[in-house]
């Protein structure tokens, strides 16, 4: 696997952490840092656009409001 750099901003403190540590910490950091990336990149979306793609394709299929008022009132 091909490695790339990349830049990431930090506090003070947490800068002085990675520094200092040994050179298998650092490693181990990076290997988290990269699982915690991928797993970040394919993570589901947040329920609120769930939420509005629902929404956007019930009324692409004619739900209007008052049906939806009346199916809930029938529930």
């Amino acid at each position: 696997m091909a490695i790339a750099n990349i830049t990431v901003p930090v506090d003070d403190q947490t800068a002085r952490i990675y520094t200092s540590a040994s050179a298998e910490d650092k490693k181990k950091l990076r290997l988290l840092l990269s699982l915690w990336l991928r797993e970040f990149a394919v993570s589901p979306p947040p329920l609120n656009v769930i939420m509005d793609e629902i929404s956007d394709k019930a009324q692409t299929r004619g739900l209007t409001p008052e049906i939806l008022e009346s199916l809930l009132n029938a529930a």
